[in-house]
């Protein structure tokens, strides 16, 4: 029998292991800590940015187009095509329901339905954040526009065939990750 690559048989380290945490910096959205643990009988410390874990949205109408943003980023100074995604940063919210505020916000659309596509680390070298990436279909307009600000008041919505997506995805034509492991997910998904 075939075993799957989940990690199930790797086991993290369990909690006493920490021997301390502090906030090396303190930012406006997150923070950076730093972790001392023990590994194998070895004291090692780690600094890494500590983050709430956030929501993205592959919302895919009925001709089979995904509705993506053009948005501002300053760490790599470039505008991104991206799909909506955001904090979970409301205490209490789960993943679902930050998800469906996020496409209202950021693209004015809700959904009629909603499936778990994949959950992932986005740089677990550096970073604790890990995204829940949400399939949203029967995407519909709502009446009210919400009021963005900041980076988030330039950005750009359209509407692209999944097939152009998945292309540039293929031919690296798309930089951010979120939306490259949304689009080869539900690739992978329709191929079974």
């Amino acid at each position: 029998m075939e075993k799957h690559p989940d990690n199930s048989d790797l086991q993290g380290l369990p909690s006493e292991a920490v021997i301390s945490s502090e906030i090396v910096f303190k930012g406006k959205i997150w923070d950076v800590i730093k972790k001392t643990f023990n590994f194998h009988g070895k004291t090692l410390a780690r600094e890494f940015i500590e983050h709430p874990g956030a929501v993205a949205v592959l919302a895919v109408d009925d001709q089979d187009q995904v509705l993506v943003i053009r948005q501002f980023r300053m760490p790599v100074n470039e505008y991104l095509l991206e799909i909506p995604a955001g904090l979970l940063d409301i205490k209490g919210e789960s993943s679902l329901a930050a998800a469906k505020r996020e496409l209202a916000e950021e693209t004015d659309h809700q959904a009629a339905n909603w499936e778990l596509l994949q959950v992932f680390h986005t740089s677990p070298g550096s970073s604790s954040e890990t995204i829940h990436i949400f399939l949203a279909t029967g995407i519909t307009q709502l009446a009210e526009k919400f009021l963005r600000q900041d980076e988030e008041a330039q950005m750009q919505l359209t509407k692209v065939p999944f097939s152009d997506l998945l292309a540039a995805v293929r031919d690296s034509k798309v930089k951010s990750p979120t939306l490259v492991v949304a689009v080869l997910a539900l690739a992978a998904k329709r191929k079974f």
